[in-house]
């Protein structure tokens, strides 16, 4: 973590792939005057260079604005947004020969070892919420800001659900799944993400 990155840690913010990885999709979806549209209602009046955490609330606002114009897509795009996060975290973040260990290790221990480097850099991605791992394949992300002040049938935390199925299906077992249970926009305390061996 760099000494910026630290002063800003607590305050609010969350890592620009949050909407690096969305925006490609938006343009693919529904061309550019609809994602300019997305981002001018949620205040992003410029793409993040990358290079700098930013504001966890706009970052929120277009994931919102996405799911109030198209909730028949925005499970899709969040999701896919999410792998691509992931991927990102697999060419930039993770070293090679990390990545190469925890492939070879059995993947009970492989999972522990991963959801210990996770909790080490949950304020990338929880931004203002509160991270706890409940033990190797369940996490809990409390006063999640990508939902926050959201009332839903359903769980929305589509883009964190993908961003943990690519790293685990990649580093630990290619049968483990990302699921969310719970949510706080379906009023529960936590949003609760499972990281399930789909195949017996």
């Amino acid at each position: 973590m760099s000494e910026q990155e630290k002063a800003n840690h607590g305050a609010g913010l969350i890592g620009p792939n949050a909407v690096l990885q969305l925006v490609p999709l938006l343009d693919r979806t529904g061309g550019a005057v609809w994602r300019d549209m997305l981002m001018t209602r949620a205040g992003l009046e410029v793409l993040p260079d990358g290079s700098d955490m930013i504001p966890e609330r706009p970052v929120a606002r277009l994931h919102q604005a996405l799911r109030h114009d198209r909730p028949d897509l925005a499970a899709q795009l969040g999701g896919q947004a999410g792998v691509a996060t992931g991927d990102y975290i697999l060419a930039h973040r993770i070293p090679a020969a990390a990545q190469r260990l925890l492939k070879i290790l059995p993947w009970q221990l492989s999972a522990r070892l991963l959801s210990t480097a996770i909790a080490r850099n949950a304020w990338t991605f929880a931004g203002s919420g509160q991270f706890l791992v409940v033990s190797p394949l369940i996490f809990e992300l409390r006063a999640n800001p990508l939902v926050q002040g959201e009332v839903a049938d359903h769980p929305l935390c589509d883009w964190h659900r993908g961003v943990f199925t690519r790293l685990f299906q990649t580093l630990v077992h290619p049968h483990l799944t990302c699921h969310e249970p719970r949510c706080c926009a379906t009023g529960h305390a936590a949003c609760r993400f499972e990281i399930r061996h789909d195949i017996a």
